[in-house]
């Protein structure tokens, strides 16, 4: 790609001597202090200003680029500063710039995984390359005719810009993502990992294409020659910096512990090392910077050498080198020769504006939709992969450098960088907003339900089977017919191809009918069969359908949603597993039960699982001769609180015979001392007073009055927990207990280790095991929990 790519003659003069370029840095200082004063100012203005514009837009979230490119285009355009730059100082500040990006792309590919895109594509990636698809195609239909060149597009210009467009600064998108405390949400996750993989691949394809373009003219064989003998030593480099640089690495770290002053000499041996790899391909004509980008992505990133080196250097670029930088950006940045008055180039202005900020936005959207987003979300996801970051302003700069395109068109590309940064904040701020309002404004439990407010519930059913367990379990919660309850049967469908055809839309533009001969038949089955229950027996029951009909993906949402409008203070999900002929359990629906750990993550009240092992078997508990033994086992946390408050209201029924279990530990047991717990004794002790007084009430009220029968377990450990639950055989049809929320306990701690299912808590899982009963019932409750350091929204939020 001759004089008219953007960047491949971006370092042919750096690399021809080295001793100049460390000669003209060394002399730098030197020479501006003896000429004019406005060369000092200049510099020391950019220091000042940017650091001050930085404070003035944190704020708004702002990340420390967006000021730099502000204050770098507003001082490079003083007209007394840049009359005291001649063409000598200007060429100084090219080497000045080209070596820290050497630096930068180094430190860049030392933090990045080259293995990841050999993986299988996972969501991020497909995310990642749908967004750099639709920009790159974008890019390359629309460029070539509107003149961005001094000359005529050719081929290298154009792919150059669409595989800027189409990558991402993956550095400052997972700085504001961090800044503002989304990085452990599942938006925020998928964003910084589509993010590395686009701006993994978008630089890779950079390095490969570099390969094939010439820095000056030359004919064909030559140009062959030439790409064959850059990439032989890009080759061996790699290799190298991947098979032999780990000895030498390990070696180092090896001689210089954690906790210890790194040795002089190996510091001076491992700066030396790593400027041999960098420097073995241009020593063959290979570019310097992207050099450094395959020599450092592809060195040992663990250790204490990569963690020191990428340190030091981010501190060097970040306090010296980018302000520098953004100065040498705003001097090329000529707006006298933006061309202000001519229409052209307002529409070439626009249009790649309008290209860099939602060229990915058409691609992932259409993943979205495939991956089963909401499209809010994929829109989302496509505006904050847009974000570019100092390699493509150094493109953009360097281009007119070396006259590839004339001033005004890297300066539309400066606008559209800036613009790309400044958006993605606000952009953050919409996400938050929207899961804040998602996020319960108040604690939905059923331990702060007051006795004068009827219990609302969720009920969601898979099918047909779930029928009988879902009528038992409203018989034995309903309480007293006042205040009574308030059921919302819900059915989880699945939204496959053949049932999204059937759908029919209605009045409302969110409104749709399924005529789906199935799901009808199934519905219709159901509301049958409740209302059947209610109209004879359900005194104080109010029973309404819903319907929660999406993709697994989205299905978590629907129950969220349906939760928050409809005040719901407890959620009821079955099983993923179902029961079997011969009692045993199935392997179940992965996809419900992803969903069941999903709404466990971010429900907006209390959940319950219930695991059906005979539960919906049962005749009509109000017409049994004989009460339905039930038992809910208490250790301790607020899980366990919220079972008691449960149970509760399952001891007012006259067909049902409660007994409550404590589990305590037996202090004077030898076994009890055993082990290294370490507990927050603050916290524990907090958590024990908790315990004990919603105890008392329970007892007070319950087992006083002769409703509850009470028996105590004296445990030592958690091996004799697991004894103890597996005693309980057979001897109850359904066993409530509390997910999990305890500060460490002696008696379940190391139970997680052997959990087969995660979501069921440690008890629930040992209850609900294949090898136990065939016909006990377990109902495990976890409290709702409302915390978060986004002022009314977890951290950790589910939002897509």
């Amino acid at each position: 790609m001759d004089d008219n790519l953007s960047f491949n003659n971006v370092t042919t003069t750096a690399k021809n001597n080295a001793a100049t370029e460390e000669t003209n840095c060394q002399n730098f200082i030197t020479y501006t202090v003896k000429n004019e004063p406005g060369k000092v100012i200049g510099l020391i203005m950019t220091y000042v200003l940017s650091y001050l514009m930085h404070l003035i837009l944190k704020p708004l979230s702002q990340p420390r680029i967006a000021s730099d490119i502000a204050i770098g285009l507003i001082i490079g355009n003083i007209q007394w500063i840049r009359n005291a730059f001649d063409p000598k100082f200007i060429e100084t500040l090219n080497f000045i710039a080209e070596f820290g990006m050497i630096c930068h792309v180094f430190a860049l590919g030392l933090e990045m995984n080259p293995y990841m895109i050999f993986k299988s594509p996972s969501q991020d990636a497909m995310v990642a390359y749908a967004g750099m698809v639709s920009t790159f195609l974008l890019v390359c239909g629309t460029t070539p005719f509107l003149h961005y060149t001094n000359k005529n597009a050719t081929l290298g210009f154009t792919v150059t810009l669409s595989l800027s467009l189409s990558g991402t600064g993956s550095s400052i998108l997972t700085r504001i993502i961090t800044n503002l405390k989304i990085g452990k949400s599942d938006i925020g996750k998928l964003v910084i990992a589509a993010g590395l993989h686009s701006d993994l691949v978008s630089m890779f394809l950079l390095c490969f294409g570099y390969l094939f373009a010439p820095t000056y003219q030359m004919d064909m064989p030559t140009r062959m020659t030439k790409a064959l003998t850059m990439g032989a030593a890009l080759l061996l480099q790699t290799i190298f910096a991947a098979k032999i640089s780990p000895i030498f690495m390990n070696w180092v770290n090896n001689e210089n512990p954690e906790g210890k002053p790194m040795k002089g000499s190996h510091l001076v041996l491992t700066i030396a090392f790593m400027v041999m790899v960098c420097s073995a391909s241009p020593m063959y004509g290979y570019s310097p910077i992207l050099s450094a980008f395959m020599a450092g992505i592809f060195l040992p990133n663990e250790g204490r050498v990569s963690k020191w080196a990428v340190g030091k250097i981010n501190y060097l670029l970040t306090t010296v080198f980018y302000p520098v930088f953004f100065f040498w950006m705003g001097i090329h940045a000529d707006f006298s020769e933006f061309h202000v008055s001519h229409w052209m180039t307002w529409a070439r202005l626009s249009l790649l504006i309008a290209i860099a900020l939602f060229g990915k936005l058409i691609g992932t959207v259409i993943c979205g939709v495939m991956l089963g987003f909401h499209w809010r979300e994929s829109a989302e996801l496509g505006l904050l992969l847009t974000v570019k970051g100092h390699f493509h302003v150094f493109l953009a700069v360097i281009g007119r450098v070396y006259k590839v395109i004339p001033t005004s068109t890297s300066i539309m590309i400066l606008i559209a960088i800036f613009l790309t940064i400044v958006q993605a904040p606000s952009v953050v701020m919409q996400i938050i907003t929207r899961a804040r309002k998602r996020a319960p404004t108040h604690q939905r439990a059923l331990q702060m339900l007051e006795p004068v407010n009827e219990l609302r519930v969720l009920l969601c059913l898979h099918g047909p089977h779930n029928i009988d367990s879902s009528i038992n379990f409203m018989e034995i919660s309903r309480g007293a017919p006042d205040p009574g309850m308030m059921v919302f049967v819900t059915d989880m469908v699945e939204l496959t191809d053949q049932i999204a055809a059937t759908l029919v839309q209605s009045d409302g533009l969110d409104t749709v009918t399924v005529t789906d001969k199935n799901v009808t038949e199934m519905r219709d089955l159901i509301s049958s069969n409740i209302q059947a229950y209610v109209d004879e027996s359900g005194e104080g029951i109010t029973i309404r359908r819903m319907l929660a009909l999406s993709t697994f993906n989205g299905m978590a949402q629907d129950i969220f949603l349906l939760g928050e409008d409809l005040m719901a203070t407890l959620i009821i999900l079955p099983f993923h597993k179902t029961q079997k002929p011969d009692g045993s359990l199935d392997n179940g629906n992965p996809g419900f039960r992803y969903v069941n750990r999903k709404v466990l993550r971010n429900a907006p009240c209390s959940v319950g699982i219930l695991v059906d092992r005979g539960f919906g078997a049962l005749d009509s508990i109000s017409k049994m001769s004989k009460s339905v033994l039930v038992a809910v086992i208490f250790i301790g946390g607020r899980d366990d609180r919220e079972a008691l408050a449960y149970a509760g209201r399952v001891a007012r029924h006259s067909g049902v015979k409660l007994t409550v279990l404590r589990f305590l530990l037996d202090d004077s047991s030898e076994a009890s001392r055993r082990g290294n717990y370490r507990v927050n004794m603050a916290e524990k002790e907090e958590e024990v007073k908790l315990d004990d007084e919603c105890f008392a009430q329970f007892y007070e009220t319950h087992v006083a009055a002769g409703y509850v029968a009470y028996m105590e377990k004296h445990l030592a450990n958690s091996a004799a927990t697991y004894s103890t639950l597996r005693s309980l055989e057979g001897q109850y049809a359904l066993i409530i207990v509390g997910r999990g929320g305890r500060v460490d306990s002696i008696l379940t701690i190391g139970m997680n280790d052997w959990q087969q299912c995660p979501e069921l808590g440690p008890v629930g899982d040992v209850l609900s095991g294949s090898d136990l009963s065939h016909k006990t019932s377990v109902l495990i409750i976890q409290q709702h929990n409302l915390k978060g350091e986004l002022h009314g929204v977890d951290d950790d939020f589910n939002i897509m």
